[in-house]
């Protein structure tokens, strides 16, 4: 990378600085547009819905659009293109795609069990699209891969033949220094503005605790430890969250 196309990155990472995550208030870099993001946002569904058809289970179809509609409606994202569905297979899942498209696996359906559940993993996957995870992420990856080509060059010029090992280890590095520290704290902001947005919809944003006492269950001791992963344990999760309650619980008017 010549030193003019590095100047153009730093730049837009000064400019980029100054943009701040409605709710938390937290300063945040992102290099790529909201246009760009909505787009691959729809390219992906697209692939997605190729390979998953829509669950047929009427139910589960109904609950999730209504909580979709609630959920959009204090999103107050008239720029997106909302859609909620239910998907045919065994995942515990659910993602909601930068410009609206939200989905649920069946999977995670008997876990969140009702409406209420339901909207815990809406306004937490709602939330990452309103706090632009996406857009921060690719970001992220792409100044970590610029830093890491400088180091690498600079260490080639001291000791050639080692630059490729360097980046190994640099990616190695970065991973675990960087990208999943910011992963579990974009897991963890997503938590916190979901649990304001399903409050707002008027849904008891204190299930939130047991929702996430249930996927602990599910999980059956299966996940990696916290500081090999995109996201908070579930203990630290369940804290945290028991911290925001009180200023969720402000936003809801539901008795």
């Amino acid at each position: 990378m010549n030193r003019k196309a590095f100047g153009l990155i730093l730049l837009g990472v000064v400019l980029a600085a100054c943009a701040t995550v409605e709710y938390t208030g937290r300063r945040q870099l992102s290099l790529i547009s909201a246009s760009q993001e909505k787009e691959l946002g729809g390219d992906a569904y697209e692939e997605i819905r190729k390979k998953y058809p829509l669950s047929k289970n009427r139910a589960y179809q109904a609950r999730i659009r209504e909580v979709g509609r609630r959920i959009q409606l204090v999103a107050e994202r008239p720029d997106f293109d909302w859609e909620f569905n239910v998907l045919e297979g065994k995942e515990i899942n659910a993602f909601c795609l930068p410009g609206g498209k939200v989905a649920f696996w069946e999977g995670i359906m008997p876990i969140t069990g009702d409406a209420t559940g339901d909207a815990v993993v809406m306004g937490h996957e709602v939330a990452h699209a309103l706090a632009r995870h996406g857009a921060e992420r690719m970001s992220q990856a792409l100044g970590a891969q610029v830093i890491g080509e400088i180091l690498a060059a600079g260490v080639g010029k001291i000791k050639p033949g080692f630059r490729d090992d360097f980046l190994k280890l640099y990616g190695a590095g970065a991973t675990l220094g960087l990208v999943l520290p910011w992963g579990r704290a974009q897991e963890s902001e997503a938590d916190h503005i979901g649990l304001i947005l399903m409050a707002k919809a008027g849904y008891d944003p204190r299930a939130a605790v047991g929702f996430w006492q249930r996927m602990s269950q599910a999980a059956k001791g299966q996940k990696p430890p916290e500081f090999l992963s995109t996201h908070p344990s579930d203990e630290r999760r369940i804290q945290q969250i028991k911290q925001w309650l009180p200023e969720a619980l402000q936003h809801y008017r539901g008795g």
